[in-house]
């Protein structure tokens, strides 16, 4: 996986005073909203009752915002076909914005499964996590294709890497090949997504961006930390017929396309 680097990296000062007391409480808060959930959630999954497991799912990530407190906003709505979501990375937020909005499993790195709290998270909302090597890619084509087929709608970060959240990297084309199967892409439709954080009053345009090799857990309390928090905006496009599209290069760049006209909207 290539790690995108451009810029100063953020100040990131460890919470003191009032600072670390609202980190701890909004940790415990987290903690029990998601863990609280998580046997109602098993049960429905258990009872196959998919999709209240799914709506547990939102919901929880709906109260972590609130938790945290940052305002979340969505323009559009979506797509009620099978397939796939394709969004800008910019943040471990990501998890809890994209799942609050939508019901769709992320498909992430590996390395997401080990974080503290948000791999949690991850692994209860039916996340599937890849391995990044070349070895894997058929193995993982063949994963993708049988959620599909059951129906779940899974969600792609195509540039590979987060960002500062300024900006949409090139998209991966290579990610959009498994759409094009045979007897696949007559039923498969694409939404491209847009995540835009707006920082809080004062702070730097950057602030809940979280790219580079910027370490995990100092960045999770330097959010949590924060007294007053900014807005978050989703905005959902027109979803795409992969029918209609000639191949995976040219569907990667209409992806593209939307997400950063979402961005900078």
């Amino acid at each position: 996986m290539t790690v995108w680097q451009a810029g100063e990296h953020l100040d990131i000062p460890a919470p003191r005073g009032m600072g670390r007391f609202r980190v701890i409480v909004r940790v415990l808060l987290v903690a029990l909203t998601i863990f609280g959930l998580m046997i109602p959630m098993f049960l429905a999954r258990l009872l196959r009752f998919k999709f209240v497991s799914e709506a547990i799912v939102r919901l929880a990530c709906i109260l972590c915002l609130r938790i945290i407190g940052i305002d979340l906003l969505v323009e559009g709505k979506p797509m009620p076909h099978p397939g796939a979501v394709v969004a800008n990375h910019a943040s471990w937020l990501d998890i809890f914005v994209l799942n609050a909005v939508q019901r769709a499993y992320f498909v992430s790195k590996a390395e997401v499964r080990k974080w503290p709290l948000v791999g949690w998270i991850a692994r209860a909302a039916g996340t599937v996590f890849i391995q990044r090597r070349a070895l894997d890619a058929e193995r993982q084509k063949y994963v993708f294709l049988e959620r599909i087929n059951r129906g779940d709608k899974l969600l792609f970060f195509p540039e590979g890497t987060s960002t500062d959240g300024q900006r949409v990297l090139k998209f991966r084309s290579s990610l959009f090949a498994a759409f094009f199967e045979p007897g696949l892409k007559e039923a498969m439709w694409i939404q491209p997504t847009t995540v835009s954080y707006r920082a809080p009053e004062g702070q730097d345009e950057r602030f809940y961006g979280w790219w580079g090799d910027m370490e995990f857990a100092p960045h999770f309390s330097f959010v949590l930390a924060a007294k007053r928090h900014g807005q978050v905006v989703v905005r959902f496009a027109e979803p795409i017929h992969v029918k209609d599209v000639v191949n995976r290069k040219v569907l990667s760049e209409m992806c593209e396309t939307a997400v950063r006209r979402g961005l900078h909207q």
